[in-house]
């Protein structure tokens, strides 16, 4: 059994996390814990926080304890029984929120966030970057869920010869070892010259871990080459190391957010050291 976090804006429900969370336990069942943050307007809050030199202080907003947070809650809860999954809530934070929510990844094997959650209400097009920031911070793996998605038929391995990309498929690999056993593809995306860095090894390594996997190797020279390529393979979850540092997020460093978690609409698995 694992522990797995949900993490939701107090007053939002992300149905797609929620959905993900639930199709997990029937492969394997979860200790599941709802994490409900106590403030809205994630946006307006973060920008404040820049202004005064602090990003880890949000001031709580009285709608913590509103309706439709109590509302969110209680659906939670419903819809966990009604799964028939063991579960957890969690809402009790104070005004240090990415500390709080640091450690408690800290006790999990995995956080799973709707991918609504990276656009402010003002402006869809422009990634949270409290949340952004949340995915270099966290202690365990993250899981980033859009709304509308199909249960993953195929694993895409994102790799560039990198610690954090290699350490990014091990993690995948020693939790969701069931599914593993899908159709993978560990691709290479160049920007210089072709072929696979440490090919040998990370062929050993990939080859131990899953049952049904092929190589591919993309010329990233032109733009939005990776993209283009994932957007063709359906019902898939992508599996890369952290993003916003060095490593796999060079792949897409432009269009991660924008491309990947907004239009491609399939679940990114993120780990980092």
């Amino acid at each position: 059994m694992k522990k797995v976090l949900i993490v939701f804006e107090g007053s939002g429900f992300s149905a797609g996390a929620a959905s993900f969370a639930f199709q997990l336990n029937e492969i394997q069942p979860l200790l599941l814990t709802g994490i409900f943050l106590p403030h809205e307007q994630m946006a307006r809050i973060w920008n404040e926080a820049v202004a005064t030199g602090d990003k880890y202080y949000f001031p709580l907003l009285e709608s913590a304890e509103s309706e439709l947070v109590q509302r969110n809650t209680e659906r939670f809860r419903k819809l966990c029984e009604k799964h028939h999954i063991e579960y957890r809530i969690h809402n009790d934070f104070s005004d240090l929120i990415i500390p709080e929510l640091k450690k408690e990844s800290r006790f999990a094997d995995l956080l799973i966030l709707g991918s609504n959650e990276f656009y402010t209400q003002h402006d869809p097009a422009v990634p949270n970057e409290y949340l952004i920031e949340s995915l270099h911070t966290m202690e365990c793996p993250v899981l980033v869920v859009p709304e509308k998605f199909d249960f993953p038929e195929n694993i895409i391995l994102a790799y560039d010869g990198s610690g954090e990309s290699v350490y990014a498929i091990k993690q995948f690999a020693s939790l969701f070892p069931e599914l593993a056993s899908l159709e993978t593809t560990l691709v290479y995306a160049y920007d210089k010259e072709p072929g696979f860095p440490d090919q040998i090894q990370i062929e050993e390594l990939a080859a131990r871990h899953f049952e049904k996997l092929t190589f591919t190797s993309l010329d990233n020279r032109s733009e939005n080459v990776f993209v283009n390529w994932l957007a063709e393979k359906k019902s898939s979850l992508l599996v890369c190391g952290s993003y916003g540092r060095s490593g796999v997020s060079r792949l897409f460093r432009k269009s991660f957010a924008r491309d990947i978690i907004s239009e491609l609409a399939i679940p990114v698995f993120v780990a980092h050291k």
